[in-house]
């Protein structure tokens, strides 16, 4: 099952869905509840998904700490759906420290691989857990705030919330 909810965030309405094994997806306020929902479509059975709020307590109470600074590190589980190539990327997203930043050229030299900074950029913007799975923390190799699939705003926001960017 697919156990789905909303909350209002400091960013605006958050869309969340999980599994019985962990985050799943999490919709920042650019992305439309039709998105959301055609995410949900094309990963899992419509059947599967219900509303739910308590199966999600646990993820909205960890992104509300996150919001208000009191929280560095996520310890939810994640169901992370992708290609494999996006699942390496993401698992490599989770070890950018709270606070700190690197670029896609670095990004890709962690990884080992040949591929250029568009596939990193490509797997970023396909992350389905935005801000549980930090892609925020990825920047231009001068370090410019390039491309985030919730806005550069919503980007800028979060390294200023992490004190990651100066005022």
């Amino acid at each position: 099952m697919v156990f789905c909810t909303s909350f209002e965030s400091k960013i605006g309405l958050i869309y969340i869905a999980s599994t019985d094994l962990g985050v799943c997806k999490v919709a920042l306020p650019r992305q439309s509840k039709r998105e959301f929902l055609r995410w949900l479509r094309e990963n899992f059975k419509d059947n599967e998904v219900v509303d739910n709020n308590s199966k999600n307590r646990e993820v909205i109470d960890q992104l509300s700490r996150y919001f208000n600074g009191r929280l560095a590190k996520f310890s939810l589980p994640v169901d992370l759906r992708g290609t494999p190539f996006q699942l390496r990327v993401w698992k490599e997203l989770t070890k950018i420290s709270y606070g700190t930043t690197i670029s896609y050229k670095q990004l890709a030299k962690r990884l080992g691989t040949s591929r250029g900074f568009q596939a990193m950029g490509r797997a970023n913007a396909a992350n389905p857990v935005p801000i549980i799975v930090p892609c925020h923390r990825v920047m231009g190799a001068n370090g410019s705030l390039v491309g985030y699939a919730s806005g550069v705003k919503t980007k800028e926001f979060l390294l200023r919330l992490e004190g990651a960017l100066m005022l």
